[in-house]
């Protein structure tokens, strides 16, 4: 059942268009149709007025879109994703997950935050501003890929062929969150990560548990023990050398953060159903989240998996990790680390294979700069008050890649809120801040312009 047609707006029923596109980029079935919204957000934005190209790259194309420049104006590159993530498992969405609904004044909708709402409003707010003002203030270049949720692998070759042609002086992301309801925020850092895959092997082949177990090393048994040497009980991290080159909080930033309304460990406990904080001693769940690094098991597996016993000795054992980064830390050292400590501490008796994952490095910059003030600024008139200044305990490696090859920071300017199931079923987006959004966009144009 669809939205009342009362509830719609013009910008509603276009962003419910381009929900509608299953732009699932990890799975090869959907490659047509990973085309086709790009296909469609191109004609988007040639609908306002921008010079539009889809670039091809070895798996999904890359949107460019862009006013015509002038010298001496300032140009803002404006970064988003169209693709997203699977919808499995898909028996716990309350609707069709590529059918966006409206109820309690929300889009439920794969991709209705990740990241088609939150690049959508940059797009409308453009397309206002040329209707009310004939053109835009500055220098404007959308990028929009296809990639971002298989960690943008055909990014990287696009900067370094096209920098000349992206120069920019600042970049705006809306692709993180806010931290409440109400509570604008723009991020000034990320984490990094790096990720690795892990195969522990026994026997040749499952056996009899009660013939052979007790005298065969058990390879589930290992990976558990594997996986519980990776922190001392306390939570803190046990891999040597994990925290050498961790950059330590400033204290400015733990007062400012103390008071960050929705951030306090209570609502980071109600915002995920969890018991109790849990990690590294000495630091809040914020600091812990925005600032600290981590190493985290994602996947874990081995064994008879169905209903009632099946007496059996696996014959091996897997386990996924990520660890999150934090500014001063190296991805690849870091890795290295990880895996010497899981070759180190490997039980007898199995063997151990490690295949490295995709990694990326921290990003921090000054959120006091003349852009940051300028982010600052265009939130504040949207939402009608100050915003809080964070730390994001995501990843975005690109905004790295961006800042080396390009050479500008970012502004994030994210409006998802804690609640919205981004990569879980159930995925939702906020009517209240997509309508902001688009006031947001309008009035940062204006801001950077200055």
């Amino acid at each position: 059942m669809g939205p009342h047609p009362s509830s719609m707006t013009a910008e509603l029923e276009r962003l419910f268009v381009h929900l509608r596109f299953p732009s699932i980029s990890t799975d090869s079935t959907h490659a047509d149709d990973v085309r086709a919204n790009a296909e469609w957000l191109k004609g988007q934005f040639e609908g306002i007025g921008l010079a539009t190209e889809l670039h091809e790259t070895p798996k999904h194309p890359i949107v460019i879109a862009r006013n015509e420049h002038e010298e001496g104006r300032r140009t803002v590159l404006i970064y988003g994703h169209y693709d997203v993530q699977p919808v499995d498992p898909i028996e716990l969405w309350d609707s069709p997950p590529f059918e966006p609904e409206l109820r309690d004044g929300k889009i439920w909708c794969r991709g209705s935050a990740d990241n088609k709402g939150q690049h959508f409003v940059h797009l409308l707010g453009a397309e206002k501003t040329i209707q009310e003002e004939g053109g835009l203030p500055l220098n404007v270049i959308f990028l929009i890929e296809g990639e971002e949720e298989i960690g943008s692998p055909n990014l990287v070759p696009f900067l370094e062929k096209h920098k000349g042609d992206l120069a920019c002086d600042i970049i705006a992301v809306s692709d993180t969150g806010m931290v409440a309801p109400g509570v604008p925020t723009l991020g000034y850092g990320l984490r990094g990560i790096t990720c690795l895959e892990v195969k522990i092997k026994g026997p040749s082949g499952d056996l009899h548990s009660g013939v052979y177990g007790g005298a065969v090393a058990n390879p589930a048994s290992a990976a558990a023990r594997l996986v519980a040497s990776l922190h001392h009980d306390d939570g803190k991290i046990a891999v040597e050398g994990f925290y050498d080159a961790v950059i330590p909080l400033e204290e400015w930033e733990r007062e400012m953060w103390s008071k960050v309304p929705g951030a306090a460990d209570k609502d980071f406990l109600k915002t995920t159903g969890a018991s109790a904080p849990f990690g590294e001693p000495g630091y809040s769940m914020a600091e812990r989240l925005w600032a600290r690094p981590t190493v985290e098991v994602n996947g874990i597996g081995s064994g008879y998996q169905g209903e009632g016993s099946k007496t059996v000795l696996p014959a091996e054992a897997m386990f996924k990790l990520s660890c999150r980064l934090v500014p001063g830390q190296d991805p690849d050292i870091v890795q290295q680390q990880v895996i010497s400590h899981l070759e180190k501490y490997c039980p007898p008796g199995v063997s151990i294979e490690i295949e490295k994952g995709h990694s990326g490095k921290a990003y921090h910059n000054d959120p006091h700069s003349k852009f940051g003030k300028a982010g600052q600024a265009a939130l504040e008139k949207s939402f009608g008050r100050a915003p809080v200044l964070i730390r994001e305990g995501g990843s975005i490696p690109i905004i790295q890649d961006m800042k080396e090859i390009l050479g500008s920071d970012s502004l994030m300017l994210g409006l998802a809120l804690p609640d919205c199931q981004i990569h879980a079923p159930n995925e939702n987006f906020s009517v209240e801040n997509f309508e902001k959004g688009i006031e947001m966009s309008r009035a940062l144009l204006r801001e950077l312009a200055k």
